[in-house]
């Protein structure tokens, strides 16, 4: 991941489960946020680049069309996902000094398959906890609680082809990548997504950095953000930024456009890129998210608890709908002697 990302979500998540009522992407920055899709929620995230890169030490000039893609599903726990994500890259280079030309290549940039996990959740219990019944104000201003993020792991392969032209190696190899994710849902629309990674660890050219995201709803169908992208390798380094605008068509699909640029020569950077992100809601009902230690404890015997209260109850509305010969004596009815 890049420098410095905008990591776009259209509504902030609901802070008792994963799920939302409204699609929430990666899209249109490079960074993941900390929450899952929810579970039984297949989405789509697909986007089309055009740009170019200019490199003055190489005299060259690029023209290049780049098609990402991701496939996200919610599985097992509100917590968990897995994911496919990856990309397909054409590059035409010509040079500045001269007529030549060289012709056309084109292979996959990535191709991640990962799971990501949510191992943190400082809104579950401010959930539970309820809002401040006596003050509007202390439940409408900025606490210093707000600072900690909720915080989620992924990890995943990556599969990479023979004869690459975008990596510096030529075998076919599988190496990992980790990300650790932090995500803060602020008051006013604000949604900050940090993400530290490791990519491609346990090859000759392992690649380090940060992306930092900053996501802005100014209402309930129109988002904007601002990223940093920075990276670092011993092939290519650089730090980037993004800036775009989300708009949700309705509750299961949106749309977006980003542009994208850095302050180098070795090489610049000019991109537009547009996407849209569908998802398939098979979501049934609200997971919640489990309390952990003591409290976590307590709360699932309570639920246990009432479940069986519950289960009791039913059986003796069952017991007493039993009629014989279409109707049921009392004991009052009968003297107490039971239908005797």
């Amino acid at each position: 991941m890049r420098p410095f990302l905008i990591f776009v979500f259209l509504l902030p998540v609901t802070l008792t489960a994963q799920y939302t009522e409204m699609i929430n992407t990666n899209q249109p920055g490079q960074s993941q946020g900390a929450f899952s899709v929810g579970t039984k929620v297949l989405q789509f995230e697909s986007g089309i680049t055009l740009g170019k890169e200019k490199h003055n030490l190489l005299n060259t000039e690029t023209k290049l069309f780049n098609w990402d893609y991701s496939v996200r599903y919610g599985i097992w726990r509100e917590e968990l996902e897995i994911s496919l994500m990856g990309s397909f890259q054409r590059n035409k280079v010509s040079y500045t000094v001269g007529t030549a030309e060289e012709d056309p290549y084109s292979n996959f940039k990535s191709n991640t398959l990962g799971a990501k996990y949510l191992v943190y959740d400082p809104y579950r219990k401010r959930e539970l906890e309820g809002p401040n019944l006596y003050s509007w104000k202390k439940n409408n201003r900025f606490q210093w609680r707000d600072l900690i993020p909720a915080v989620s792991v992924y990890a995943g392969a990556n599969f990479d082809f023979a004869d690459n032209p975008f990596l510096p190696y030529q075998e076919s190899t599988i190496s990992p990548k980790v990300v650790v994710s932090t995500q803060n849902n602020w008051l006013g629309g604000l949604v900050f997504v940090t993400n530290l990674f490791a990519d491609r660890i346990t090859t000759d050219y392992p690649t380090y950095g940060y992306i930092v995201t900053l996501t802005y709803a100014t209402h309930r169908y129109f988002s904007i953000f601002v990223e940093n992208q920075g990276f670092k390798s011993d092939f290519y380094a650089d730090n980037i930024f993004r800036a775009g605008a989300a708009v949700l068509l309705y509750e299961d699909l949106h749309v977006d456009l980003s542009g994208t640029l850095n302050f180098k020569n070795t090489p610049s950077l000019q991109y537009a890129r547009v996407g849209v992100a569908y998802r398939l809601d098979m979501h049934s009902k609200d997971e919640f998210l489990e309390e952990k230690g003591k409290e976590g404890r307590e709360l699932r015997r309570a639920e246990k608890d009432q479940k069986k209260a519950n289960k009791k109850a039913l059986k003796q509305k069952k017991k007493e709908r039993k009629r014989k010969d279409g109707f049921e004596l009392t004991p009052e009815d009968d003297g107490g002697n039971d239908g005797i």
